[in-house]
Parts: structure tokens; C-alpha cells; sequence
């Protein structure tokens, strides 16, 4: 540990006089730092780290041991807990299986790690998950499998709306999910707080074009079917139908919109059916439709 203090003291000292050198140059030059000088020290003279997150939660972490999707650098269980059981012992056995370094700090010091989100004691330090781009979710032919159900998001920016909209999908057996890359929320520790770990185990996907990847499906004989709120245009040229009357007889693409706008005009454009879930009563304005989390399993099951 004194050999280790040692040369992280002596790494700071290297670095802060090469900061220290690079600045005095700079003075010298009669060049002021910062702004794109800085940058230039950044990228050139700081070597690289790794970039980490911290996952918190029982289920997040364990899934996403259990994936191995993700490279671990540690294992923080709460020190204080006599005798670690049932789940917390397996993540406990698969950390030391595979020489993943496993920390005991106290209640304190993770509560202040996870900015004092819900962590049941456990956290993991990881590398980030991404979507993959949706080319790599294979050619599936509608022919394959006529019960397939794709679940698009276009632009949902909540974390914990993400979350819940991926727990209730791989609840209910969609098989992928295909997000947009511009204005949608990134795969982050709270998403999967939020989705109970699901995300650590679906394929999630990403489209630039989110309204030509629709187009392209519906040329292969995918349904491509949008969902609205309870209040809709009647000029609509597109059939809306309640999500009870709908018959799921093809593999179907379905499309859930941000939670503020719903889906963009383009995305709409593409799509070939409407689907909304009628209210149970009169409704005042302002509670015309759903949580977009709930709508999808409102809109899911009767599919599913």
C-alpha cells in the first residue's frame, strides 16, 4: 500500500510539473491558457483513462455479471451486513471466479457514490452499454417468425420512463428495441435501476434515420404501427384503431413517441396503423393520455 501511495504521488508530481511546464511555455509565447490550448493539453500530454460508470442496484448488477456485456472493474458490496446470502453471495462467488477486485465500503460512502440513489448495498464500477447500430440485428425476414414484435422509441428522454418501457418490453417477450440516436436518452445506470436490470440483458438497437428504417420495413412486409393519445386528429389519413380491436396476425413494428410531443410528423408519416387506448371516462385537458412507460404495456399485452 506504501509502495502504491508512492507512485500515485509521484504520477501527480510528474504530471502537475508538466502542466506547470506547459503553461510557463505558454506565458513565455505571451499566449494566455486555455480554451483550445487547454484542449491541446488534454488530448496530447494527459494519457487516456478509461471512462467508468457505477451501476447500482441488486438486479442491474447481477444481470449484468451474469451478461458479461460489460467489462467490471469492481464490486462494492456494503460493509455491515452479517453473512452474505442468496444473491449478494452469487455476486460474490462471480466476482472472485473472475478476479473481479470486490471493495466493503460503508452505507455512507456508497450512498454518496450513487448521489444517494436506491443501491440495496451493491454497486458495480463498469463500462458504459450503447446501443448497436440496428444493422446489427440481423435480416429477419417477416416470413421467419409471424409473432415478432419489434418496439421502436423515438426521442423518450426520461431515464426512468426508458427503464420502464424496457422492463415491461422483456416482460411481455418483445424481441427487440430500436431506439433514435438524436434526443433519446443514453443506456444509463438509472435506466437500468429503473428497468430492474432488463437492460443488461436486451438487445437494444439504434437508427439515425429512424422514419427510413420504418419505410424499409414496412417494404418488407412488416406492420409498422404508431401509438397516439386518446385525442387525435380526425384529419388523419392514417387508420386509428383502439389497441383492443387491433389483430396482430403479422410481425409488427411498434412505434411509441416522446413523452411530451409524441411522435414527429415524419415518423408518423411512415407508419401504416394508429393505435391509441381509449380513456374510461371523460377526461379533463392536460390528462388526455398515458405515461408513455404505461401506455406500452397497455398497448403490449393484448398484442402479447
Amino acid at each position: 500500500m506504501r509502495l502504491f501511495s508512492t507512485i500515485k504521488a509521484a504520477t501527480c508530481c510528474c504530471s502537475y510539473l508538466l502542466v506547470a511546464r506547459h503553461f510557463s511555455a505558454a506565458a513565455r509565447r505571451g499566449v494566455r491558457p486555455g480554451g483550445e490550448e487547454l484542449k491541446r493539453l488534454r488530448l496530447d500530454d494527459l494519457a487516456p483513462t478509461p471512462r467508468l460508470e457505477l451501476l447500482f442496484g441488486l438486479s442491474p448488477c447481477l444481470l449484468a455479471l451474469r451478461a458479461a456485456r460489460r467489462r467490471v472493474a469492481r464490486l462494492l458490496l456494503q460493509a455491515g451486513r452479517a453473512g452474505l446470502q442468496g444473491e449478494r453471495a452469487e455476486l460474490l462467488r462471480v466476482a472472485e471466479a473472475r478476479d473481479i477486485p470486490v471493495l466493503r465500503p460503508r452505507r455512507q460512502k456508497l450512498d454518496a457514490l450513487c448521489h444517494y440513489q436506491v443501491h440495496q448495498g451493491v454497486c458495480m464500477e463498469v463500462t458504459p452499454l450503447r446501443p448497436r447500430p440496428y444493422t446489427e440485428a440481423g435480416d429477419v425476414s417477416p416470413n421467419d417468425d409471424p409473432q415478432q414484435l419489434w418496439l421502436v422509441l423515438e426521442g423518450l428522454q426520461d431515464p426512468r420512463n426508458l427503464g420502464a418501457v424496457l422492463r415491461t418490453a422483456h416482460f411481455l417477450g418483445v424481441d427487440k428495441i430500436i431506439t433514435s440516436r438524436r434526443n433519446s436518452c443514453p443506456l444509463t445506470p438509472v435506466v437500468s435501476k429503473a428497468s430492474a436490470g432488463a437492460m443488461e440483458v436486451m438487445d437494444v438497437f439504434c437508427s439515425d434515420d429512424l422514419a427510413g428504417f420504418l419505410q424499409a420495413k414496412a417494404r418488407q412486409g412488416w406492420l409498422v404501427a404508431g401509438t397516439v393519445g386518446s385525442v387525435v386528429s380526425q384529419a388523419s389519413e392514417i387508420p386509428i384503431t383502439s389497441c383492443l380491436e387491433f389483430l396482430w396476425d403479422r410481425p409488427t413494428l411498434l412505434v411509441l413517441g416522446n413523452e411530451g410531443s409524441g411522435l414527429s410528423q415524419e415518423v408518423q408519416a411512415a407508419c401504416r396503423l394508429l393505435l391509441s387506448v381509449l380513456p374510461g371516462r371523460q377526461l379533463p385537458p392536460g390528462l388526455e393520455s398515458l405515461n408513455v412507460s404505461v401506455a406500452a404495456g397497455a398497448i403490449s399485452l393484448p398484442i402479447c
